[in-house]
């Protein structure tokens, strides 16, 4: 009865999967369309019949022998000579996901090639009786004598360096948004991909549709190019249903973001969510199960509802309590789905501003920074009130709280006085105005004391804290003590240290106070107005430091 129903409906051109996909259980093969693809099959085997005339349809066939999931069955089984182009029947196994899948022409039919996909399926004769020959996999490699084409090399990328984030989206397959404007979503997800730069050391990005039931398409660690992610959000099709929006966000946080799926440490997570008019559901809660999971969520907004359409929706103020913060950087309002081009770099723009991304655990919410200031009389009061400036630029670039990022500050001369402590304040705000608060001291110059004097007062009570330990100094002078030992120690705690001269500041001295290596961590310049250009490259070697501590 099911062979007869599900023939029938291929006949009217209909193909119902859930028929197609439960055919082992019995020996008839099931009916399938040219178009049904191995990701399609839900167990490890399976019998189907394909009709005639696949070889007239353009149909994607990727490998030789054992082909890409993504592949068409009908097509997989015409190349491997297992079926002519008037169809019959097809034995399926299921296999694991293979690298290096080969481009080969075989009967009539040319495969293409794929560096790599999760899951692979091979083809074989269909017998009316007993198991299958063989469930081992067969090699991928074309025989030199058989005059095909030999594997390719697969294309490596080490992309966007300046990049470096783990990106999942959340894509809409809901009734909302309808086949149409879904392939539409599709070619806007491929553009925002191909600028991102998927690669190695670059950005990573996975795939998760939500509808009734969230799906993952596939994970972070599946794919190292842009061009490779551009295919694989090519094939995914559509799913339909409610627009449970809120229980992807969910599973994404809870069982997408993880080592095992490829999540990297130290580098930002993010969640590019789409939604095309408004959620089924409640998505406050996934909001909240996201930012707890230190992921920063990004809500695109296609087609807003209407003043008149409001009353149908559960929740108006959704996007606010959704995002990462409710600051507009991680909402995003696009009115259709048509002429998107011009969203996209913004929106990439975004995703790769690392130091906005508040959500994650960075090195702009992970560090404690204290800064040593000298106080000599040689500043003065005016080159004084720069070098608050120039720490003030360092600061803005660092999200300041009690969970997050620490500023502490010591003026010194021959003595120390604390001017905060780390723990002192828990707003960016409450850190600058303190330090505008900071009075000039003047007198002599010991930095080497400075230097024992912060270690023990700012790192030591803090020694088993989670954050990594940065110390900044700033000196325009000759110290009267020494500054060797004192650097030494401090580098042997575990603080790292930045040394930025200024006028008659020794280079020697600079060199010697320094973390290695000491060109990246060094700095000097004539005049106290030239520390504004090394703010930024404090900032840089800050963020570098904590990345290279996560590896």
């Amino acid at each position: 009865m099911i062979n007869s129903i599900s023939h029938a409906l291929v006949i009217l051109g209909i193909f119902v999967r859930s028929v197609a996909l439960d055919p082992s259980t019995g020996e008839s093969p099931v009916p399938v369309t040219c178009a049904m693809r191995g990701l399609d099959l839900k167990k490890e085997s399976a019998h189907v019949l394909c009709p005639p005339g696949c070889t007239e349809q353009q149909l994607s066939v990727y490998g030789d022998k054992i082909y890409a999931a993504v592949s068409s069955v009908c097509g997989a089984a015409i190349h491997r000579g297992v079926i002519s182009k008037n169809g019959g029947k097809v034995t399926l196994r299921r296999l694991p996901g293979q690298q290096n899948y080969p481009s080969v022409f075989s009967n009539a039919v040319q495969s293409l090639t794929l560096s790599k996909w999760s899951s692979s399926f091979s083809v074989s004769k269909f017998k009316s009786r007993g198991l299958e020959v063989s469930g081992k996999p067969v090699s991928t490699q074309a025989s030199p004598a058989s005059g095909r084409r030999q594997k390719k090399t697969p294309e490596k990328s080490t992309g966007n360096k300046d990049c470096k984030a783990d990106i999942a989206f959340i894509i809409d397959g809901s009734n909302n948004i309808g086949q149409r404007r879904f392939n539409l979503q599709k070619l806007f997800v491929t553009k925002v991909v191909q600028m991102l730069g998927i690669g190695t050391d670059g950005p990573h990005v996975g795939l998760v549709q939500a509808s009734e039931q969230p799906k993952t398409e596939f994970f972070l660690k599946d794919f190292a190019t842009s061009k490779d992610v551009s295919f694989a959000v090519k094939e995914i099709s559509f799913k339909g249903g409610n627009s449970n929006i809120g229980k992807a966000i969910k599973h994404a946080a809870q069982s997408f973001f993880t080592t095992a799926n490829g999540v990297r440490k130290g580098i930002p997570k993010v969640m590019v969510v789409f939604i095309d008019g408004w959620p089924s559901d409640n998505i406050e809660e996934a909001g909240i199960v996201a930012r707890e999971f230190g992921i920063n969520v990004f809500i695109v907004s296609v087609a807003p509802p209407a003043p008149e359409e409001l009353g149908m929706v559960q929740d108006v103020a959704f996007i606010d309590k959704a995002v990462c913060r409710n600051n507009s950087f991680f909402s995003y309002t696009m009115q259709s789905w048509f002429g998107t081009t011009k969203y996209t770099k913004p929106l990439v723009q975004k995703l790769c501003s690392h130091e906005n991304l508040l959500c994650s655990k960075t090195c702009y919410n992970s560090v404690n920074i204290a800064f040593l200031i000298d106080g000599s009389s040689s500043v003065g009061d005016l080159n004084f009130r720069i070098m608050l400036e120039f720490i003030m630029s360092i600061i803005r670039a660092f999200e300041v709280s009690d969970v997050g990022a620490k500023v502490g500050a010591l003026q010194f001369t021959y003595d120390q006085r604390i001017e905060f402590g780390l723990n002192d304040f828990a707003t960016k705000e409450e850190v600058m105005q303190a330090l505008r608060n900071i009075r000039y001291m003047s007198g002599g110059t010991a930095t080497g004391d400075a230097i024992n004097f912060a270690v023990r007062n700012f790192f030591e009570p803090i020694k088993d804290g989670h954050n990594k330990n940065f110390l900044v100094i700033i000196t325009d002078g000759q110290s009267y003590d020494d500054v060797r030992g004192p650097a030494a120690a401090a580098h042997r705690a575990g603080v790292t240290v930045f040394s930025v001269g200024v006028a008659w500041a020794p280079l020697e001295d600079i060199k010697d106070m320094a973390s290695e290596p000491k060109n990246s961590h060094t700095f000097f310049t004539r005049e106290f107005p030239g520390l504004e250009q090394i703010a930024p490259s404090i900032t840089r070697g800050i963020c570098r430091d904590y990345l290279d501590a996560q590896k």
